[in-house]
């Protein structure tokens, strides 16, 4: 009876915690980084440049999974492509091809004119540097 009763703690305790603003329940379980990430992009989707880069490094600062510092670099990369700093732009590409050299944009991302042929001159010019 009372071990019954011990699997019902963590039910009761978390349907105490308050969820507030556009909080969904889940994300009480998502690192600090996988929160600023989602901030990083929600700000550089509503053209808030400058706080999608803050938000987007402190996710880098804060440990991420491979597959959300592939996307931290990526939009990084977006926002200083924009923003005319090409070289940083290139940076972080470079950066997401480290660590996953066969990653390639989206159809959408890619066509586009400031970041398009930024990513590609950056992939050519890493298979140029592996061929030899």
């Amino acid at each position: 009876m009372r071990l019954r009763w011990l699997l019902y703690v963590p039910l009761v305790l978390l349907a105490g915690c308050a969820v507030t603003g556009g909080e969904s329940p889940l994300s009480l379980f998502q690192t600090k980084g996988e929160i600023a990430l989602q901030a990083g992009i929600k700000n550089y989707e509503e053209g808030d440049y400058r706080d999608a880069l803050i938000d987007l490094q402190s996710a880098l600062g804060s440990g991420l999974n491979k597959s959300a510092e592939i996307r931290a670099h990526k939009y990084s990369a977006f926002v200083y492509c924009v923003t005319g700093k090409e070289k940083l732009c290139r940076d972080e590409f470079k950066k997401v091809l480290e660590l996953d050299p066969a990653f390639n944009l989206d159809a959408a991302e890619a066509g586009h004119p400031m970041w398009g042929p930024v990513f590609r001159g950056v992939k050519a010019a890493d298979r140029n540097r592996k061929s030899f």
